[in-house]
């Protein structure tokens, strides 16, 4: 059953120890840097988190939305910097190769709401393929310079999302 809850949630996932693995985490900032200034705005309703390595822990947050955008570090084989955005049934599929031990969580959190019966409707992934994943707190110059486009690309998943469920 699910629990009521934001009309969109959007988490930045990764680990900021391990430089591009932490894009996700980025991006979310990015998203609330931006509406805190004034600038890029969210549509109402949108619930913006970072959830760092949590896993399983955010099942709680995924089943209580219809709307979900996931913001990670996955390796697509692209070079790095390049944004991708998967839907639905193939973000299942764009997580089973494991950029870092945590996407194992995320690819577990996808199964286990699917098996629970409580995956939102709309599933988006905004995946930025990393180039560097070893310690150290800086993103590489070619992910840093994907934040904004990623920050872009989740607000305009959200606002087809809202558009898709009036519709």
């Amino acid at each position: 059953m699910r629990r009521p809850g934001p009309d969109a949630i959007v988490i930045g996932i990764g680990n900021v120890l391990l430089r591009d693995e932490g894009v996700g985490v980025a991006v979310a900032r990015r998203l609330l840097d931006d509406a805190a200034a004034g600038g890029e705005s969210l549509p109402p309703g949108v619930h913006v988190v970072d959830g760092g390595t949590l896993g399983l822990d955010l099942l709680g947050l995924v089943e209580s939305t219809d709307r979900l955008v996931l913001i990670d570090a996955v390796d697509v084989g692209l070079p790095p910097g390049t944004v991708s955005v998967i839907r639905d049934d193939d973000v299942h599929g764009a997580l089973a190769g494991h950029v870092s031990p945590h996407q194992v969580g995320v690819g577990d959190l996808i199964a286990v709401a699917r098996l629970a019966g409580v995956l939102p409707r709309q599933v988006t992934l905004v995946g930025i393929q990393p180039g560097a994943i070893e310690i150290g707190l800086d993103l590489t110059g070619d992910v840093a310079a994907a934040v904004p486009i990623a920050a872009d690309l989740v607000r305009g998943e959200l606002a087809a999302m809202a558009v898709s469920a009036h519709a």
